[in-house]
């Protein structure tokens, strides 16, 4: 809430400031056409101030600015007594005119911006119901998370995770859905939510990973029949168990890049002793999930990430070096790693993704 206050007061600040513009412009062009007498006109100018206002104020500052611009019109041609009165009331005449228009433009960005406002809002509002924040702290774990889209408007990717209490642990999922679009949301938001209603009930991994299975299998058809690729979507996943009293964690990953350790210095692949195909594919995954389990003590770190991380480049083509940048951060508090590695990932890629990215920086604290 704070933050957002700050926001608001930098954006009124900032607004504030703008508005020293277009008065500054009336002054310079006033002041211009004064000095430079009745052989030059510089008046009409003025319209530039209304103008520059439109742009990032409402119609009400526009009126203001406008009424200045007419004011100080007014003045220097009183001031110049101007021979040829029809082009002085022509020129004041649409200054006004002009003045109206910009007010009406200004109307209707503020229209636009209100709908767009409220677009955003119900984006967000999905995504928080979609794809929950994580807690900051479940049992002896501290959560941090960070979700990006490729797309810079949208707030739903086709990427996924959760966390849900079990008895005496916490059970995770971290995801990425094939292809993108509406279609990528759909079946995030099934799998995802079949993790919520199923991480409770199911107390075997190999139960709750054959439940998802299921629901990344579903395949409703759209009104329109879907567009390429409808219904040949997969989701790779991994699916974690971190027992509360136990130094380990217990790992089914379907076809997802493997989570990393840090721990002692270094950063440890835990990869899957018998590699299985992504959710959605169920005719070809092995009847029973193999569950690996790998160490997982007090002060370690679990990072979790999509192919979104990996897969980004930066301007000459190289790929993020992700055990690098972990090993350089050198971090243990999940909260600054998953903040620093942001700032890295955007500075890497010049902010230009191409493809959703979400990341889960876990730390094991003493029982």
């Amino acid at each position: 809430m704070s933050a957002d206050r700050s926001g608001r007061a930098r954006s009124r600040w900032r607004g504030r400031a703008l508005m020293l513009l277009p008065f500054a412009l009336v002054m310079v062009i006033g002041a211009a056409d004064l000095v430079n007498g009745p052989q030059v006109h510089l008046g009409p100018l003025l319209s530039v101030a209304t103008a520059t206002t439109a742009c990032f104020a409402g119609p009400g500052e526009v009126a203001v600015i406008g009424l200045v611009a007419v004011t100080a019109y007014v003045i220097v041609g009183v001031s110049e007594t101007w021979r040829g009165v029809g082009e002085y009331e022509m020129q004041l005449s649409s200054l006004i005119m002009i003045m109206g228009v910009m007010m009406f433009v200004s109307t209707l960005r503020q229209r636009h911006r209100r709908e767009l406002t409220l677009v955003r809002s119900v984006a967000e509002t999905a995504q928080r119901v979609l794809m929950r924040p994580l807690p900051a702290r479940v049992g002896p774990l501290r959560i941090a998370s960070l979700y990006l889209t490729a797309e810079q408007e949208a707030r739903i990717g086709g990427d996924l995770y959760g966390a849900a209490r079990i008895a005496r642990g916490t059970r995770l999922i971290i995801g990425d859905v094939r292809g993108k679009g509406l279609a990528a949301v759909d079946t995030a938001a099934l799998v995802v939510g079949a993790f919520w209603a199923a991480a409770h009930q199911r107390s075997a991994l190999r139960d709750l990973l054959a439940f998802l299975d299921g629901a990344a299998a579903v395949d409703p058809v759209p009104a329109d029949g879907g567009g390429p690729g409808w219904g040949e979507r997969f989701v790779t996943a991994a699916v974690l168990d971190v027992p509360d009293e136990k130094p380990c964690v217990h790992v089914v990953n379907r076809g997802h890049p493997p989570p990393l350790l840090l721990a002692h210095g270094e950063v440890t692949e835990l990869i899957a002793t018998r590699p299985a195909p992504p959710l959605g594919l169920g005719d070809l995954a092995p009847e029973d999930a193999l569950v690996d389990t790998f160490p997982f003590g007090p002060g370690d770190v679990l990072f979790l990430y999509t192919d979104g991380v990996i897969e980004a480049r930066a301007a000459d083509g190289a790929f993020y070096p992700l055990q690098e940048r972990l090993r350089m951060l050198d971090e243990h508090d999940p909260g600054r790693l998953v903040e620093r590695l942001h700032a890295d990932l955007c500075a890497y890629t010049d902010e230009m993704l191409n493809d959703d990215v979400a990341i889960i920086a876990i730390k094991r604290t003493p029982a």
